[in-house]
């Protein structure tokens, strides 16, 4: 045992550590990622969730029962849509998490004590972002009873409850968690193969030599990037097809949706990743780097994308960041098609996202890839 020879492999390693400034950033970057985005933006009991009324017959006792939803803090009353069929719509789209719907003739049932129904549909897609806005209903509908069925009404209070609330859980009526999880898996498994597999094809390349001969040849940029593209948008639509045939036979997941529009969103969608894990090629120097970039990509994406945690429970600031990823508006449309049987009408407001997120990563790697010929 030599304590020189050790000490000069010790000082070896940290001047090595110290040359790789790239792997040491992560070291310090991914606990400071995981710290921030684990205690600040991640929250499983969302508040203040869209919600909209159509409310038939405008009455003090509707009135007050909307305003004790928003001010239990988990509901936000962000429309009044004219008529049922709009806010559907809404609900349809993702626009709102709630619908509540209030009959004409609400009041005048409740107080000849005929115990009244309203009719509160929720998006139960996640379930885990409506369920305890939907437990709290019981407890805000005998508050408002209790404050407002006073005096000759006295005694209608003390039925329980005096009217009833309808809970419809669209979509999901079950509250399975399989439903929610299964079609999301499509996304964050292609954003993790996709991106990683183009940024280690060409990291390989500079490996092993052989991007010299590619850069030797009248390739341009472009063409280079869509050559090497082209072979894993054919490879993960072999990923969607084990994915979809588990979904359909092992979990029962319903396809009420047109998979011929699902496999055009797949074409952008795995497009954009391909070009993120192209561009991390044009920065890593081996396979461990471009691994290294990978995962500091793919960990703000499954974190803030909804597909672990409820979107809207995260603040403002993260719902801005994942506005940006396109794991986000692609678990939107997949749920979407598949759960609710959204048309291209309904999923183009997240698609534009992707087709923008697309060609900037697209640009990047073009630029970065003529400054490496250069």
């Amino acid at each position: 045992m030599s304590w020189a020879r050790m000490l000069a492999i010790l000082v070896k390693e940290f001047r090595q550590v110290r040359r790789d400034r790239l792997t040491f950033a992560m070291m310090v970057g991914v606990p400071i990622m995981q710290l921030v985005l684990f205690g600040f933006a991640i929250n499983t009991d969302p508040r203040r969730l869209p919600l909209a009324v159509v409310a038939h017959g405008d009455s003090a006792f509707s009135r007050s029962f909307v305003s004790a939803l928003q001010a239990s803090r988990y509901f936000a009353l962000v429309s009044q849509p004219a008529g049922e069929a709009e806010g559907n719509k809404m609900l349809d789209t993702g626009k709102v998490q709630f619908l509540l719907v209030i009959p004409p003739d609400f009041e005048r049932k409740l107080v000849r004590g005929e115990r009244p129904a309203m009719l509160l549909a929720a998006d139960a897609t996640d379930p885990s972002a409506s369920g305890n806005a939907l437990a709290a209903i019981a407890g805000i509908s005998r508050q408002v009873a209790a404050r407002e069925l006073t005096g000759p009404l006295a005694g209608l209070a003390l039925r329980e409850p005096p009217f009833e609330v309808r809970v419809h859980r669209r979509y999901n009526p079950d509250g399975l968690a399989r439903y929610n999880i299964v079609p999301g898996l499509i996304g964050v498994i292609l954003t993790m193969t996709m991106v990683m597999m183009t940024s280690l094809a060409v990291t390989r390349e500079y490996e092993r030599g052989t991007m010299e001969n590619l850069l030797a040849t009248p390739a341009r940029p472009l063409e280079v990037m869509i050559g090497k593209i082209v072979p894993y948008i054919l490879i993960g639509y072999v990923q969607v097809l084990v994915i979809l045939t588990a979904a359909r036979l092992l979990f029962d997941v319903p396809m009420v949706g047109s998979l011929v529009l699902l496999s055009f969103v797949l074409v952008l969608f795995i497009a954009a990743n391909l070009a993120v894990g192209f561009t991390f090629s044009t920065l890593a120097r081996n396979q461990l780097q471009a691994m290294q970039l990978t995962f500091f990509f793919f960990l703000p994406s499954i974190l803030l994308s909804g597909f672990m945690f409820p979107f809207r429970g995260m603040p403002g600031w993260a719902q801005a960041i994942g506005e940006m990823l396109p794991l986000t508006h692609f678990l939107r449309t997949v749920r979407g098609i598949l759960l609710k049987g959204n048309t291209l009408a309904d999923i183009v407001p997240e698609l534009w996202p992707i087709g923008l997120f697309l060609l900037a990563a697209g640009g990047v790697a073009v630029y970065r890839y003529r400054e490496t010929l250069d």
